[in-house]
This record gives structure tokens, C-alpha cells and sequence, in this order.
């Protein structure tokens, strides 16, 4: 049987983050070290790695909840590996949820076997290689496209990038609706996206109107925990019904 929380998953996590935090240091030196030679002042360069720490560490809240949403079916070295160097929330959580589900677990189940536990570190795994081949050889081709794009019709450009965004939002939202016809309990992930959708607008609309910048970061954290908190009540209050 497999420990998903065992040491040397620990270790080996550690490993790889140790190292993108030491490499995350040694060009934070040499980026100081090039603003005092371009001749920027010390308080100057003293606020904005506040302000950059700041609005860094708050919302990477949302990440730390991810970590903890898979942690109970993966253990907690590999989510915090993934999350901390090329994993994405949205995308982590909803294959990991699908794979789990797709041999027969819940994200609430800790995985001890060792070839589903393989599996579902591969799916989450071969999901993020393309970026890696797909940006160094046709990143600056795809870009030079939207620019065309753009130059011959801006408004057209506008609607193919929300398109392609919608695009993408709708993949996910397609795990969550998948459920709905398996009874009232399906609708639980739905009504949680919803609520956090509009925990979302009130931040949007909160940072428009009063031209906070701290709204604006803090928004996503925000409706991530609020749509969690609220998705307690809201299970109680189905399980109730349909018990």
C-alpha cells in the first residue's frame, strides 16, 4: 500500500522547491542589484518588494486552499509540489478530481494504491507538458498572429480573446455540471460556482466604484473561501432535504 504522505515524497518535493526558491532569490539579487545601478533609490526599491509580497502571498491564499482540497485524496507533498512550481488551481483540482472519480473515489478518499495514485499524477502531469513545447516553439508565431489580427481589426481581436477565455472557463465548468443528473446532491457544485461567480462581481464591482487595487487582488482568494464557507451550510441543508 502506498503513503501518500510518506518522507520521501517529502523529500523529493522539497527538493524541487528548494530549488525554484533559491533560483527565485539569486534573480531577485540580481534584479536589485541592476535597479541601484540604474540608479533607483533604496526606499524605493525597499517599497516595492512590499507592496510585490504583499500582493503576492494574499492571493496565493486560493493556491494553499487547493493544496488542502487535494491533500485528503493525494496526501500533502505532491499538491504542494505541483501547486508551487507549474501546476495550475483550476486545472490541478479538476483532473485530479476526475481521475479519482473515474476509479471510482472521492477527493474525500486517501489513495493507497499505487497504480491509481500513478495514474492520477500522470493525467495531471502530461496536461501541463504542452506548455512547455508549445510556448519556446510557437509562442512568438501565436503572438505575432494576434497582432495581425489586431491591426486589421481590433474588435474582432477583442472577441477572439474573451472567446478563447470563455473557451477554457466553460471546459471547467463542464466537471461541475456533469453531476447535476445524478440528483439534488449534483447541484451542490453548481450552486457554490455560482455563489462564488457572484462573491466575484461584488469584488469586481467594489474595486471599480472605489478604485481599491487591494479588492482587486484580494478577489479571487476572496470568493474561493466564501463560495468553501458557504458550501458547508449549503451540503448540511441538501443533505437534510434529501435525507
Amino acid at each position: 500500500m502506498l503513503n501518500p504522505n510518506s518522507g520521501i515524497l517529502y523529500l523529493l518535493a522539497a527538493v524541487v522547491i528548494g530549488f525554484v526558491f533559491i533560483q527565485s532569490i539569486y534573480f531577485s539579487v540580481l534584479a536589485w542589484k541592476r535597479a541601484k545601478k540604474l540608479g533607483m533609490k533604496t526606499e524605493t526599491l525597499k517599497k516595492t518588494v512590499v507592496s510585490s509580497a504583499v500582493f503576492t502571498i494574499i492571493p496565493s491564499i486560493s493556491i494553499a486552499m487547493g493544496i488542502l482540497v487535494l491533500s485528503k485524496a493525494l496526501g500533502l507533498a505532491v499538491p504542494w509540489l505541483r501547486l508551487s512550481v507549474v501546476g495550475s488551481l483550476a486545472y490541478e483540482t479538476t483532473v485530479a478530481a476526475s481521475a479519482v472519480s473515474g476509479y471510482g473515489y472521492t477527493m474525500s478518499d486517501q489513495i493507497s494504491n499505487p497504480e491509481v495514485f500513478s495514474a492520477i499524477l500522470w493525467a495531471m502531469t502530461i496536461g501541463t507538458l504542452p506548455a512547455f513545447i508549445v510556448v519556446p516553439i510557437f509562442g512568438k508565431k501565436i503572438e505575432r498572429g494576434m497582432a495581425k489580427i489586431e491591426s486589421k481589426n481590433k474588435r474582432w481581436s477583442e472577441l477572439f480573446g474573451v472567446s478563447l477565455f470563455i473557451g477554457m472557463i466553460a471546459t471547467f465548468l463542464g466537471a461541475q455540471f456533469s453531476g447535476t443528473t445524478g440528483g439534488i446532491g449534483g447541484w451542490i457544485p453548481v450552486v457554490v460556482v455560482i455563489i462564488s461567480a457572484l462573491i466575484m462581481i461584488l469584488c469586481n464591482f467594489i474595486s471599480k466604484h472605489m478604485k481599491s487595487n487591494a479588492m482587486e487582488n484580494y478577489a479571487l482568494p476572496i470568493s474561493m473561501i466564501g463560495a468553501m464557507l458557504l458550501s458547508i451550510p449549503i451540503t448540511n441543508l441538501v443533505s437534510s432535504i434529501s435525507g
